[in-house]
This record gives C-alpha cells, structure tokens and sequence, in this order.
C-alpha cells in the first residue's frame, strides 16, 4: 500500500512539472526507462533599480516596496526626478503690448509665453515671437515671484530671443544645453511650459524627425528644427525641449495647424550658436553672400539650354556686397518663359567648399549651418562652359 501510494505521490509531481518540462513519448510511456534528471534553475534577481544616478539628476530612487514587491518603474521615477530638478528654471513670460483703438485710445493687450534661464547672470532665452513689439515683459517663475525684464537682444530669423531680469545669481539655476547634432529618431523628448496659462505643464514623447525646415511668419526658414509629438500648445513657446538627462535639445516654437502631436523646436545647437551673439551685441550676424538667384531644375535648365538640371542661377548682385567684391557675374539679360521673367546670363553655383548645391534653398542653408559672417568660403561656379574656383568672404546680412 506504501508503496502504491507513493507511486501516486511521483505521478501528482509529474503531472505539476509538465508545464515547464515537456517529457519525450518514449520515456513517458515506458515503465522501464530511467527516471528523467529534473534541473531546477534559479534565476539571477534583477536589480530593482537598473538607471544611473545620473540621469536621476544624482537623486536616490524610491526603493522597492517591501509589502507589495512594486518592481521599480525607471521612466515614471526618471520623469519625476527631472521635473523637479528643471521645473523651478522654466519661467512664464507676459508681454504686454499697447494698440491703439479709434474710440478708446491706447490699449493694452498681453501675450504669454515660456523660458528657460540660460545663465546665473539672468539671462533668459525665449522666443522672438513671444516678446517681440512688447512696452513691457514680466517673467514669472516656479515660486509664483514675478520679475520685470528687458529685452537684451533678438533673433527673428532664428525666433530666437534674450531677456534679462535683475536677480542675485544665488537665485538661479541655469539648464545645461545638450548637443542636438547627436539626437536619434526615437528618443525620449519632454517639453515644459506654459500652454494657455497654465504654469508648470510637462508633457513626454519621442523625437518624431530632425531636419526640417520650418517656414516662419515672415517667410524665413528654420532650418534643421526637430519634430516631437510631445504636446506643445499655445503658451509652450520658448520653452525648453528636454532630453531624458534634463538638458535642452531645443526651444519649442511652432506647432503644425491642424494637426496634433506635431510639433517644433529649434535645436539646441542654434542656440549655442545664437545666444551669445544676442547677449554680446543684440544681434546675430547672418552670413551673406550678397546675391540672389533661381534654384535649378530640369525644367528650366531645357527652358533655358543651361548645362546643369541642378544648382543656383545666379540673377542679381547687391551693390558694394561680397559676390561683386568676389567677381562673380550677375544676370546680362532677360527673357520671359510661360507668364514668368527670368534674369539669365549669370554664374551658375555649383557647390560650396566642395559641397554640391541643389537649390537655391540648399544654398542657404549651407551658409546658415556650416559657416559664420567673415569667413572665407570656395564657390564652384560655370561660366560660359568654364568650370571657375572662386573665394568669397562673406559678410553680415544686412
């Protein structure tokens, strides 16, 4: 009887291992075959907590709850941890603004805005269109104290501007700049502002694209802006776009109409550039080729006979600027193709310092992401089927 219960007993536990184990039908079928050697692994314990204190900001993480056993979530606590680290250098702006009515006289009107603080000095960056035409800006931060500020210097191609407030350096805490040449599609990217008043708002999502082009206001490009679907709204403009470290990857700015969940910000890399020209001098100084001219197709180049389907027609020259300094050669005539003027006769530009240019866009952005005013750049040019090598310095846009 013993030994009939026991029998049962190396059944039952059988039966309760065929789940993880999968016994061969020979075996299993063969009252002869030896018992099967049964191994029992035991798996390392995973760390509760699997993040650097870095990207914590140097905080130390909740520990992992002793009555529950709630394993460690690293993206709420990392999210967390960075909130409050760079929410208190996230500033709300107010520009107030005067127009005039026909029956009452001067009236005020307010726009509101986001910031970040770029430097101890108290310097806050923003954007251009947040501030811009304002009689007076007010700069509020996380602890509800608000602060006049003044304007120090401004943008608008970048939409990219300076305020300063008058405020002990002890007071501020400035948000590091990351290096926007090095994003992937598919990071982490959290923006925190002030959509429609609301202070303090902190959104998450991904890097959705970089290197668009972004078409402002004034018809300027942007040129090489990073695209979020972390939420940006009204208010959310001149705030920063983090990366899961805390540090600026960009200054959000626009937001596609119509849409959601596609957003803009100009890359911190522009910034880097921008900012300290703005702070030294109020202004940043726009290479310049001083010329103007068509992008090349291969529609116009057989309209036209041209011996490239590609590159910058060159059609007019400023006066006194770097491509007349240069020697290079303007339209000598016009002609009128469909319903359109052209100007033609000019150099053909096919590539700068050794890189090919496309278009008359490519060319811009070429000068505006790889060169600075005062540099001395190699235009390739055709000339009446001559292949010509020419140095061009370029100046400040006027």
């Amino acid at each position: 009887m013993s030994r009939y219960r026991y029998g049962l007993a190396s059944l039952a536990m059988l039966l309760l291992l065929g789940g993880c184990i999968q016994l061969p039908a020979d075996v299993a079928s063969s009252p002869t075959a030896a018992p099967p050697i049964i191994i029992v692994a035991t798996p390392t314990a995973v760390p509760a907590v699997t993040i650097d204190s870095a990207s914590l900001g140097g905080a130390t993480p909740t520990p992992l709850s002793d009555e529950f056993m709630v394993p460690f979530d690293v993206e709420e606590e990392l999210i967390t941890n960075l909130y409050q680290r760079v929410s208190p250098s996230v500033v709300h702006i107010t520009a107030q603004v005067m127009t005039m009515s026909f029956y009452f006289g001067a009236m005020p009107s307010e726009g509101t805005g986001s910031g970040f603080v770029y430097d101890t000095d108290g310097h806050i960056v923003t954007n251009n269109h947040v501030i811009e035409g304002a009689d007076s800006i007010e700069v509020k931060f996380s602890d509800e104290m608000s602060y006049p500020a003044v304007v120090v210097g401004s943008d608008p191609a970048n939409d990219l501007a300076v305020l300063k407030v008058d405020l002990p350096p002890g007071q501020l805490a400035a948000l590091q700049l990351g290096n926007s040449a090095e994003l992937r599609v598919g990071q982490r990217a959290i923006a925190i502002g002030n959509p429609f008043g609301l202070d303090q708002t902190l959104t998450t999502g991904v890097i959705s694209a970089l290197g668009r082009p972004l078409q402002t206001d004034s018809d300027s490009l942007i040129y090489n802006v990073i695209q979020t679907d972390a939420a940006i709204n009204p208010g959310n403009s001149g705030g920063p776009l983090l990366n899961s470290r805390g540090q600026v990857i960009g200054v959000n700015t626009a937001i596609r109409q119509g849409a959601e969940g596609i957003g803009f910000a100009i890359p911190a890399d522009t910034v880097a550039k921008v900012v300290p020209a703005l702070i030294e001098h109020g202004t940043f100084p726009h290479p310049w080729l001083g010329l103007l001219g068509y992008s090349i197709t291969s529609a116009l180049a057989d309209a036209l006979d041209l011996p490239v389907e590609q590159g910058v027609l060159v059609a007019q020259l400023y006066r006194n600027g770097p491509a007349v300094s240069a020697g290079i050669q303007g339209a000598q005539k016009e002609v009128i193709i469909g319903n359109r003027r052209f100007l033609i006769g000019g150099d053909i530009i096919t590539a700068i310092d050794d890189t090919s240019i496309s278009s008359w866009d490519a060319l811009r952005a070429y000068l505006e992401l790889n060169t600075t005013a005062g540099e001395t750049v190699t235009l390739s040019i055709l000339r009446d089927g001559d292949s010509l090598q020419i140095a061009l310095t370029l100046a400040s846009e006027p």
